[in-house]
């Protein structure tokens, strides 16, 4: 349940996590084309799939950012009202 003040207080780090997986993709394809250059596959596979691992996270935060201040709440953003469990009870008796 939500007390009413998280648009004021919670922030998702979903540029810093952007920021983040950008450097590296960067460093694994780098590491991808040194490892493959320098006839070491193995490494080189392994990189690459971190560089994989790093595009999806990519787009899954390009997504959530765009999916705007709905689902990541801004202080301009009213809080959600709690949902009212009487309305959910039995009557008593």
């Amino acid at each position: 349940m939500r007390s009413g003040d998280e648009p004021a207080h919670a922030r998702s780090p979903l540029r810093m996590r952007f920021w983040l997986a950008l450097w590296g993709l960067l460093w694994t394809l780098a590491g991808t084309l040194a490892f493959a250059l320098t006839d070491r596959p193995g490494w080189a596979t392994f990189c690459a799939i971190l560089a994989a691992a790093a595009a999806v996270d990519l787009a899954v935060v390009r997504h959530r950012i765009r999916q705007g201040a709905h689902y990541q709440p801004g202080p301009t953003v009213p809080p959600y009202h709690p949902v009212d469990d009487d309305e959910h009870r039995p009557p008593k008796d």
